[in-house]
């Protein structure tokens, strides 16, 4: 990895720090070449505007032909969109400092709305208690707060501010008429709220500070004083809610339904101007903390990025610990005699003022959102902290040297031409000599994570990951080597002109047709962006290119030397080399100098690679982006268009959201799979070296956005492939040729099933009791136990509130609803440190808890019940974001052979009946006398498990090297020593029946 040279502080005006081509991949499609995102940095692009003439227009761009011209009272024509982009964005700033962008959600550009009427009613009254727990201890009755309203005068309509030379009424004046009913759709409304004040604000006393501050604020505030009452009410309404701390930013958002979205708000506010933090939660808080930390420590990224920051130079920021545990935030202060409260509050005072702040809101329709400004006006604070001073951050002898790294088991940005570049997996590429010539890498990404950790305002890193094959790790010097001839290579050949059009033209055409995100995402993304790019960029800052500046790159190119570079060899090959422990995360390393010989190498004018070259022109670049004429009636749902006895194809044509792409899914049954266990293994096998096959001559494809994804399927192999659909069917020949090749025929050929093939597994029927399995965790020295308790035959705030809030059982409680081949079951997890609790302890709070929620539900009214169930019926009926989500629905139907696309309707029909009996007859029957109940526990190593061993295999970081993993199976304790236990799966299945195939087919 490589620093970059310290920002230049940005003009005004205007701030250029574009991000990667390649946005962070799904976790369902092929990592994009390059990797991590990467971009050019503030310091060596600047002011786009000419210099000296920062009032005069920016020069045209490419995509600014595409993108229509905002009509009245059609948003702000300055903020440039994508052409399909009917959202309405308008800018204000108040007298405070504080930064707000207000978007008004709409499906067509010709709706419009009247101030008191239209597509969002807003709900003045609540009449739901949002405590999160019941008024008082003894259960009473939860509907306490019937009545409680948002008082009008909250939403004073003539405040005195002047917001970018406009009044308030006018910087988001709404037009008059009435809403078309035929675009009625329900959707989120959502609101972000950046500060931008992060971890290297933290006291160097407190280390943790930060992080901490973001998890107090929303224990309660002076208005709205219920502890849990904000996630309450957004489970309630169908909302969620979180937050983050980096080391520059913290960023708050929430999303509910739309007409919940002003009480929300409301709510929402009075974090940020009247939080509680209440003193007798600081203790439960820090545990909250502390159990985050424990599921941080066996992290590899996270341990790396701790080491690489202790080599800073002292007085940086960054060798502060951002996370914090107990032991910065709750016993080094004790020790310290240090009033852990009042620093706490003057933290908040301090730093979460206006000046710091970007708030983005978004609703559908209806945006009055003058009380929420109006409130946030309200802030002041200290001057926005700079680190502007500090130079030279990684310039010491420790970083440029070698780190051995044990294994369990990069503000200034580096330029986006550069990572295009060093993650191209085509030919003449790194990835490319280091597989085919000698066999030593498997993988490469290349860039910058736009993590604060990699890019900040004090420096970035561009990092090179290399995935080495038990041979490369052998000739690490020697890939090293390979890295710096290519970078070289890059140096002496210069800037290429025609490679610079080509990422600009990608990048214009993934932002022209770009898919609609969550509203959630879609703020929380553009809050952050607000504090790099002026207004004319916040929507396309980190996506698009602008000019072409040959000088910046190859400035920036002369950066990339290894004099420069930090290397770092992780593996468990180092097992027994590393005799020194990092203190917060606590990795094993060593420090070694570079061998004598690479860095005489390395230090002249070395020789460059004949094999590494700039890549050649990309044949998969969409050019056509026509929509095809009509050729099929339209529908609501997929069809079958042809049956035959080889198979069945379904088609639907899009007549939403009219882009120029498809999405393709095969799925190629055979009954081989499942005849052997040695099969199911060499299909997964097959499936994860065709892409590697495929990973240069479909590199192309994957850089103009066309992807592919295979997936090894219970009967057979699941091909998808979608993008452009000019050039997608290129990518999918490609696929067929590369699959043919393993075939002895040489082409694909199919056949009828001899007998019909099911596409679900059968589920095993648990017996009427509860059933434990516990097994020991591979990593030991790792303290964290994971808890399922899963029920056979649903619960979100209260199951959170209950055993993680109250309990303090671990950092992540969660239930989930499942559907086993047709079997429904839920079940609810807990992951908890072995060195805190007892897996089997918190197996029992589990059960402490439904006992509880039943208890609740009985109480509730028959109101709440129908709210309840309405709230999830708006759930349902959102409308899909982008084509993907609306195919990967219909594709479960097919591939379940259940064929009830129309499921959605059906669900929201039956929760229109749902009454309060429903509810407590089906959770009477699930936890009766004939319950399925089966608790599965993978526990860590501590002291809370009888691991008496515990501190002799601290330091051992997984498997012992050339150790198999086997499970090792633990009776129950004293806690559960009357639960039937399983002391092996295969045997304990063998003796279940199974249950008969059960298909949802209304």
């Amino acid at each position: 990895m490589l620093p970059a040279r310290s920002a230049a502080p940005a003009p005004p005006e205007r701030v250029m720090a574009p991000a990667s081509p390649f946005p962070a991949p799904r976790c369902h499609w092929p990592r994009t070449p390059g990797g991590a995102a990467a971009a050019p940095p503030c310091g060596w692009v600047g002011a786009r505007s000419p210099e000296g003439s920062p009032s005069l227009p920016p020069p045209p761009r490419s995509a600014a032909a595409m993108v229509p011209k905002a009509e009245p009272n059609r948003g702000d024509p300055a903020i440039t969109k994508a052409p399909g982009d009917t959202k309405r964005h308008r800018y204000i700033k108040l007298q405070n400092g504080l930064n707000a962008l207000l978007i008004s959600d709409i499906n067509n550009v010709d709706e419009e709305f009247s101030e008191e009427g239209g597509a969002e009613s807003e709900i003045e009254t609540d009449n739901d208690n949002d405590s999160g727990t019941d008024s008082k201890d003894d259960g009473e009755n939860s509907d306490s707060k019937d009545d409680e309203k948002v008082k009008p005068e909250e939403s004073p309509s003539d405040l005195d501010m002047e917001i970018e030379g406009l009044a308030v009424e006018e910087a988001w004046a709404e037009p008059t008429g009435k809403k078309d009913e035929d675009e009625s759709t329900e959707k989120m409304s959502a609101a972000a709220l950046c500060v931008t004040v992060g971890s290297f604000c933290d006291p160097e006393d407190l280390p943790g500070l930060a992080h901490f501050l973001e998890d107090m604020v929303f224990l309660g505030s002076l208005k709205y004083p219920d502890e849990n009452g904000f996630d309450v009410f957004l489970k309630k309404h169908g909302g969620s809610g979180n937050a983050s701390t980096d080391c520059e930013l913290t960023v708050f958002h929430f999303d509910i339904q739309q007409q919940y979205f002003k009480a929300a708000l409301d709510r929402w506010a009075q974090f940020f101007i009247h939080p509680l933090m209440i003193r007798d939660a600081i203790n439960r808080e820090v545990e909250a903390i502390d159990n985050e930390y424990q599921l941080a420590k066996p992290c590899d990224a996270n341990r790396w990025e701790v080491l690489l920051g202790s080599l800073a130079r002292p007085g940086h920021p960054m060798r502060k610990f951002f996370l914090g545990n107990a032991e910065t935030l709750k016993h080094e202060p004790k020790k310290s005699n240090i009033d852990f409260y009042t620093r706490l509050k003057d933290f908040w005072q301090n730093y979460y003022s206006a000046p710091y702040m970007n708030l983005v809101v978004q609703s559908k329709g209806n945006t009055r959102y003058k009380f929420c400004i109006f409130f946030l006006s309200n802030f002041c604070g200290l001057p926005k902290p700079s680190f502007d001073h500090l130079t030279d951050h990684f310039d010491t002898r420790e970083f440029h040297r070698l780190y051995r790294g044990e294994r369990p088991g990069t503000v200034v940005k580096p330029l986006r031409y550069i990572s295009w570049l060093v993650g191209h997996e085509g030919k003449d590429s790194i990835l490319s000599f280091l597989r085919k010539k000698y066999l030593w890498a498997v993988a490469l990404s290349g860039g910058n994570a736009e993590t604060g950790f990699e890019q900040n305002s004090t420096y970035s890193i561009f990092k090179i990951s290399v995935t080495l094959t038990s041979e490369g790790y052998e000739h690490f010097y020697e890939v090293a080597s390979v890295v710096f001839q290519y970078m070289k290579m890059l140096q002496k050949v210069g800037p290429d002109k025609r490679i610079w059009k080509e990422i600009q033209k990608i990048n214009d055409n993934e932002f022209s047709f770009q898919d609609q995100v969550g509203p959630i995402n879609y703020v929380e993304n553009i809050c952050e962006n607000m504090h790099l790019f002026c207004k004319q960029d916040f929507l396309t800052g980190n996506q698009l290119l602008f000019d072409y500046k040959p000088e910046v790159i190859a400035e920036a190119l002369d950066l990339f030397c290894p004099q420069r570079a930090n290397l770092c060899l992780l593996s468990t090959n180092n097992e027994g080399k590393c005799p020194l422990k990092e203190r917060w995360l606590e990795m094993q390393y060593s420090v070694e100098d570079i061998e004598q010989y690479w860095a005489a190498v390395w230090a002249f004018d070395f020789e460059l690679n004949p094999d590494l070259r700039h890549p050649e022109e990309n044949e998969y670049l969409a050019t056509d982006f026509s929509l095809k004429a009509p050729d099929f009636p339209e529908v609501d749902y997929p069809v079958k268009v042809l049956n035959t006895p080889q198979g069945c194809m379904w088609y639907r044509k899009d007549n939403k959201f009219r882009k120029p792409e498809a999405y393709v899914h095969f799925h190629l049954i055979s009954p081989e799979v499942q005849r052997s266990a040695e099969s199911i293994v060499l299909l997964d096998i097959f499936v994860s070296i065709l892409p590697l096959n495929l990973s240069e001559p479909a590199c192309g494809a994957d850089i103009a956005k066309l992807e592919y994804k295979l997936v090894a399927g219970e009967h057979g192999l699941i091909i998808r492939v979608k993008g452009f659909s000019h050039k997608l069917p290129l990518l999918l020949q490609l696929i067929i040729d590369h699959l043919s090749d393993f075939m002895s025929a040489g082409k694909l050929q199919f056949t009828p099933l001899a007998h019909p093939c099911p596409v679900q597994f059968r589920v095993v029927d648990l017996p009427n009791t509860h059933l434990l399995c516990k097994v020991k965790t591979f990593n030991k020295g790792d303290a964290n136990s994971e808890v399922t308790v899963y029920y056979q035959m649903h619960m979100e705030e209260p199951c959170f509130s209950f055993l993680r809030t109250k309990e303090t059982l671990g950092y992540h409680v969660y239930p989930a609803y499942r559907n086993n081949s047709g079997i429904i079951g839920f079940s609810i997890s807990v992951t908890t440190q072995a060195t805190k609790h007892n897996s089997e302890f918190v197996d029992k709070k589990i059960e402490e808890f439904l006992l509880y929620f039943e208890e609740k539900m009985k109480l509730l009214t028959e109101d709440a019940v129908f709210l309840q169930a309405h709230s999830l019926i708006n759930t349902k009926e959102y409308e899909d974001t982008f084509l993907g989500e609306e195919m990967d629905r219909h594709w479960k139907e097919i591939v379940s052979q259940q064929y009830l696309f129309e499921k959605l309707t059906c669900e929201i029909e039956a929760l229109k009946s749902l009454t309060k009996e429903d509810l407590i007859e089906w959770f009477q029957v699930l936890r009766g006398k004939d319950r399925r109940t089966l608790s599965i526990h993978v526990v860590g190593y501590g002291e809370q498990e009888q691991d008496s061993e515990f501190a002799a295999v601290s330091d051992v970081q997984g498997p012992l090297l050339g150790e198999h993993p086997q499970l090792t199976f633990l009776p129950p304790s004293s806690y559960m020593k009357n639960t039937a236990f399983i002391r092996h799966i295969k045997d304990f299945t063998s003796t279940l029946n199974l249950l008969p195939y059960h298909k949802i087919l209304q």
